[in-house]
C-alpha cells in the first residue's frame, strides 16, 4: 500500500479532521474514500442498479429525435 503526504495550511487541516471525525473514521480513510470517489471509472452499483427504474422514461432514440438537422460542416 502507498503513501502520500500531502501539505495544507492550518485552516485545511483543521477541516479535514473535524470531517473525517464527524464521518467516525481516521483521516487516511477519509481521505481515501475521497480518491475513491473522484477517481472511479464506472458508475456506483446504485446507479447500475436504477437503470429502468422509470418505465416511462423515453428511451435514447425517443430524446434524440428532437433535437433536429445539424447543419452541414463547411468543407476544409
Amino acid at each position: 500500500m502507498g503513501q502520500v503526504t500531502i501539505y495544507l495550511d492550518d485552516a485545511h487541516e483543521q477541516r479535514l479532521r473535524k470531517a473525517a471525525e464527524s464521518a467516525g473514521v481516521p483521516v487516511s480513510r477519509w481521505l481515501a474514500a475521497l480518491v475513491e470517489q473522484h477517481t472511479r471509472t464506472e458508475w456506483p452499483a446504485e446507479v447500475r442498479e436504477a437503470v429502468g427504474s422509470w418505465p416511462d422514461a423515453p428511451d435514447a432514440d425517443t430524446l434524440r429525435s428532437s433535437l433536429g438537422q445539424d447543419v452541414p460542416r463547411e468543407p476544409l
